[in-house]
């Protein structure tokens, strides 16, 4: 470009025939060397300040909400489908062994299936006190299928409660989230392990509060459908929360399968189970 050329020549020769310097053209050139200069400064400042908008350089990022150990429950109802998505992981398969009693007459070795739920960020798991009664081994299968052994920690027998340590921990751990009251009508779920069918669910509402059995008060009738092998899975509201640990049926007859009637123990009194209790237990599921 012809303003290259001239910015480089240390300066301009004299008109032949003794006329002056050409000033006017001199200033001119010095004019669009500067308006060129300045173009340029005012390009590059503008790509620079694009570069560090875009990098996020000097911008204050978007506050982050810290972590919560607290879940956030939705004030919007569950479906029975999401209830289970969301207790699922928090839910175990429970297998025993026992050896034979002497009453039975057998000599071969007992085995019994059972349900639990994960109470604790620590991996406590509650389940029924008869589930885990005289049991030699005790196996707990986790919903990712992990499998480990566990030992009773403490069992209650007056209120058919016991909690469980778990040998291993699964590689993702969920306790389920447990509290809220209940009244007579409320939707609740199971989720358990009836008569060895892994992790079925069934749906129905609450059918009456404070019923004794078997010399258990306080206990949740409830009409969600449920088997042996449910007993010590968890009754749900349709918050998603866990209301209270199913425990025993009731059937007039020797069946013992569902007819319409089970029933719970309160989540409150499950977790506040003592070690001493020695009333008679709720018959087994």
């Amino acid at each position: 470009m012809i303003d290259l050329e001239v910015s480089g020549s240390a300066a301009a020769e004299p008109v032949r025939g003794g006329s002056t310097t050409d000033q006017p053209r001199k200033r001119r050139e010095r004019t669009r060397r500067h308006v060129f200069v300045a173009a340029g400064v005012l390009w590059a400042v503008a790509i620079t300040v694009a570069v560090l908008w875009r990098g996020g350089v000097g911008v204050s990022p978007p506050p982050v909400a810290a972590p919560s150990a607290s879940p956030s429950m939705s004030d919007a109802p569950l479906s029975n489908a999401d209830i289970y998505q969301t207790l699922l992981p928090s839910v175990v398969r429970i297998e025993t062994t026992r050896r034979p009693s002497a009453s039975s007459g057998s000599r071969m070795t007992e085995s019994a299936v059972g349900t639990g739920v994960i109470a604790n960020s620590d991996g406590t798991i509650l389940t029924a006190a008869h589930v885990v009664a005289s049991a030699t081994t005790i196996q707990i299968s986790y919903a990712d299928g992990s499998r480990t052994t566990a030992t009773v920690a403490d069992a209650d027998e007056a209120t058919d409660i016991a909690t469980l340590t778990p040998r291993e921990l699964p590689e993702t751990l969920v306790p389920a989230v447990l509290g809220g009251a209940t009244a007579v009508g409320d939707e609740v779920v199971a989720i358990g392990n009836p008569l060895g069918l892994s992790m079925s669910t069934s749906a129905g509402v609450v059918s009456g509060l404070n019923r004794q059995v078997a010399g258990t008060p306080g206990l949740i009738q409830f009409d969600a459908a449920v088997n042996p092998g449910s007993s010590g899975g968890p009754l749900i509201n349709n918050q998603g929360q866990v209301v209270g640990i199913v425990v025993s049926l009731a059937n007039p007859t020797d069946a013992g399968t569902f007819i319409g009637i089970g029933f719970a123990v309160p989540i409150g009194t499950a977790i506040a189970a003592g070690r001493e209790g020695n009333g008679p237990a709720v018959p087994p599921l």
